[in-house]
């Protein structure tokens, strides 16, 4: 058979287009990945957990219709969790690797100090990473994704727009100093290094409000002098816009968007009490502010879904809710709910035998879902979080795993689904087969830091908890005992001392302190 010579440079001509039409098909092909980090977000807060003061019918969307990890762990307070997820290592790690740098270094821009005095200040304490250093966002990166970053700062206390870029970020924009995520009307942010100031907003402190209840302080809180934008509203319109900026259609490339929100976390503030819960006749007028601040999160969820259907590629983007840490009390009232280390009455804990839950703090929400402990205890209310991954008809709807899995999985877990090497050297390790159906490999325990000592899961169930103020190990079978009430040291001496060494092993660079990572003032 004879072929002309213009016939076989044109089936030529073909087959060399082929590879690059097929690997940019391949690029788009692979999901865009959203990971909303909620702060302070204790499970008992959403419906699906059985809130029943509010509803959050949007979160629990990604939980009914996707997989729901029942034993995820976070870590004892912000900075160490997201330490944690972006590092893949676990926060009872000490030493350079781990250093945070304090807050409260940008309150002195614009008063003393420019942008790049500060941002020196910070890179004398705060340590370059590695040459050879993985970081999560970079693992998108590394697989052809676009990344984002929007809202709260990514790592510690205090960063920089070089740090932010050294960690994988194409685009950021929020705060970069934790003392001002804690108020909401910000005079100004950051996009990708700069500055960008907020008209209307004039509160230095953002407006940052107090953490008690007076006539004083709730008209200091509705007093909106000043307070023209509300720093959620804007980091979402942004975010919305990034997506727009970077759909798939326009770029040939999937995006990896974080989102670090502020909410819950206090102290309490808000625009304006959500209509749902303005007659609730259950609530005081704090906690219904408080609870706005969980429904506001709970929209925007809604609004990021909404988007995704917009934009016609939600069939192709994994949407992961979870949150740093587990439930803190940001509306205390006397005699009704307590804060800190007492009971309503204002007896203290001794975290031995008696310790924080819903029914003696008096918390109407039961926002630690019936644990004992909150915020930086660790107890297991202060580490346990809700977990959802939701792809819809990828991940099989209305799952529920009861897989041990934390913080520090996720970066390996990206690295399986956008198909980049595993890092070995990494604590994590991969869940994604879990997701999809799979038998994945199963981490036999995981760790994590507190302010009270260390602590240890076994895959099993078995806890290990060490308690520095008193230097006593106690032991916990939570599959029996979901509250933590009866210590079984006395009664499994050989367990005691196995689980023991194990902890000691994984902690033994910050034994002494047994706080996680070292914070550093600028």
């Amino acid at each position: 058979m004879c072929y002309s010579k213009k016939f076989l440079v044109n089936i030529i001509l073909i087959l060399l287009s082929l590879p690059n039409s097929w690997a940019q098909k391949k690029e788009v092909q692979k999901p865009n990945i959203i990971l909303i980090y909620a702060d302070d977000m204790g499970r008992g807060m959403l419906g699906t957990y059985g809130q029943n003061m509010l509803t959050t019918p949007n979160i629990d969307k990604l939980a009914s219709e996707g997989l729901q990890f029942e034993r995820a762990y976070g870590a004892m307070y912000c900075a160490p969790a997201r330490a944690s997820l972006l590092t893949g290592m676990h926060d009872c790690h000490g030493g350079d690797a781990m250093t945070i740098v304090k807050a409260g270094i940008y309150k002195e821009l614009d008063n003393g100090l420019t942008l790049d005095e500060i941002k020196a200040k910070i890179h004398e304490v705060a340590l370059p990473a590695e040459k050879d250093e993985v970081f999560l966002g970079e693992i998108a990166q590394k697989a052809g994704y676009t990344t984002g970053q929007f809202g709260k700062l990514e790592w510690g206390f205090a960063t920089t727009p070089e740090r932010m870029e050294r960690h994988g970020w194409d685009h950021h924009f929020g705060y970069y100093d934790h003392l001002r995520c804690h108020g909401f009307y910000p005079p100004f942010l950051f996009e990708d290094g700069k500055k960008v100031d907020i008209p209307g907003n004039t509160h230095v402190d953002c407006a940052k409000t107090t953490e008690y209840d007076s006539p004083e302080n709730f008209k200091n809180r509705w007093n909106m002098e000043g307070k023209a934008v509300y720093s959620e509203h804007i980091i979402m319109n942004k975010m919305l816009g990034f997506m727009d900026a970077n759909h798939p259609k326009k770029t040939d490339k999937p995006f990896f968007l974080y989102f670090p929100t502020q909410l819950p976390h206090g102290p309490t503030m808000v625009p304006e009490v959500h209509p749902e819960l303005q007659n609730n006749p259950n609530l005081t007028q704090w906690e219904k502010e408080y609870a706005s601040m969980v429904k506001m999160l709970d929209d925007d969820v809604g609004r990021i879904y909404a988007k995704l259907e917009e934009m016609g590629i939600l069939d192709n983007t994994i949407i992961v809710f979870t949150s740093d840490n587990g439930h803190e009390i940001y509306y205390p009232e006397k005699g009704r709910t307590s804060k800190n280390n007492v009971n309503v009455k204002g007896e203290e804990f001794d975290n031995i035998t008696t310790r924080f839950n819903s029914r003696v703090a008096g918390d109407i929400f039961d926002g630690n879902d019936g644990m004992s402990g909150k915020k930086r205890d660790n107890w297991e209310g202060g580490v346990r979080v809700p977990l959802f991954w939701y792809w819809k008809n990828k991940i099989k709807a209305g799952t529920v795993s009861e897989q041990m899995v934390s913080n520090y999985d996720f970066l390996n877990t990206l690295a399986e689904i956008v198909g980049t090497p595993q890092r070995k050297e990494k604590d994590g390790i991969s869940y994604a087969k879990t997701l999809f159906g799979g038998k994945p490999k199963l981490r036999n325990y995981t760790v994590y830091s507190s302010k009270m000592g260390p602590a240890l899961v076994t895959q099993e169930g078995w806890k290990l908890r060490y308690y520095l103020k008193e230097d006593i190990f106690q032991l916990y079978y939570l599959p029996d005992d979901y509250g933590e009430v009866n210590d079984l040291a006395k009664g499994h001496p050989e367990k005691t001392e196995k689980l023991k060494a194990i902890l000691f092993k994984e902690c033994s660079e910050n034994w002494e302190n047994g706080i996680g990572p070292i914070q550093k003032k600028v």
